[in-house]
């Protein structure tokens, strides 16, 4: 079995320092596999704190730092109990897999080390759109429904991640309407309705998301709950939030912050695509190949008609 050493990846060298150079590859024993990485998605919400260096304390962080946890790879070599083999198309959520560079995410390497456990195989006909299985899992994990929470009838935000939140709230049996300030986020809306906060009729919501992360607008949601209605944090927030009192103890509102992701939010996303109840068409805009990254990475992080930026590695020996 051959051994990879190393691999050229995307460096965060420091804040707004980017590299695309040389690292060390290590595998960190049994179990592994490695992949060959075809595309990467850009993380506006975490990996631009990272960039900017306005991530607030984080455990693992620190730089030199491989960004990325949405890669498209295919399996180069597998262990015949890890259910994999050689020719897999799979979506790998990040890896830790250098000696040279932290690996917090580490999912943007021409080639990396993974556990197998960690590795999703995926349908090789979804090509570059695969590397949104990361976020909707982020947006399942934010509206997955229970007694307590139930599916949204506002979404606020239509960005990448508010496309996938509205996507699979209707693929869940949801309704709900979306607002979006920016007129150009407005279109490409199916099962669900998007407006301008402002020309909306409707003012009382049970639920609300918030997938804009911008903070200084909370008070503004809170005001359009209905009594005991609920608002739920998706977004990725920096800054202190805060809000007057009165208005949300006279609703009682509820205030629910969506961490991370988990393994069954990411097999449940997998299913809604399989069985064609959730498409991740149309979101992927953008693309550049992975060595225009340094420019790529600005206009992902800039360029507010840029919902999804994809690294193409295809050409990466």
């Amino acid at each position: 079995m051959t051994i990879a050493r190393s691999a050229r990846a995307i460096v965060f060298e420091g804040p707004r320092r980017l590299s695309n150079r040389p690292v060390s590859l290590v595998s960190r024993g049994p179990g592994e596999v490695l992949v060959r990485t075809l595309y990467s998605g850009i993380s506006t919400g975490t990996e631009r704190l990272f960039y900017s260096g306005e991530m607030p304390d984080f455990p693992g962080m620190g730089y030199p730092l491989v960004p990325g946890y949405e890669t498209v790879g295919e399996v180069l070599q597998a262990e015949p109990r890890s259910g994999l083999s050689a020719g897999d198309r799979v979506f790998v959520p990040g890896a830790n897999c250098y000696n040279d560079a932290r690996g917090l995410f580490g999912g943007a390497s021409s080639q990396l080390y993974t556990a197998a456990h960690r590795v999703i195989p995926i349908d090789a006909a979804l090509g570059e759109d695969a590397v949104l299985f990361a976020l909707a899992a982020t947006a399942y994990h934010a509206i997955r429904p229970s007694a307590h929470s139930p599916l949204p009838d506002l979404i606020v935000g239509h960005g990448a991640l508010g496309r996938l939140i509205a996507r699979i709230a209707v693929a869940l049996g949801g309704s709900p309407r979306v607002w979006e300030t920016r007129s150009e986020r407005r279109g490409e809306a199916t099962g669900y309705t998007v407006c301008d906060p402002d020309d909306d009729t409707e003012r009382r919501f049970a639920t609300i998301v918030d997938a804009s992360g911008y903070g200084a607008a909370l008070e503004r949601w809170i005001t359009h709950l209905a009594p005991r209605g609920e608002l739920v944090l998706a977004g990725f927030y920096t800054a202190a939030l805060g809000f007057n009192f009165v208005p949300a103890f006279l609703r009682e509102v509820r205030i629910r912050v969506a961490a991370q992701w988990l393994p069954q939010d990411l097999e449940a996303v997998r299913g809604l695509v399989a069985s064609g109840a959730l498409s991740l068409a149309g979101i992927v805009n953008y693309r550049a190949p992975m060595h225009d990254a340094s420019d790529a990475y600005r206009q992902a992080f800039e360029d507010p008609a840029c919902l999804k930026m994809v690294l193409d590695w295809s050409n990466v020996q």
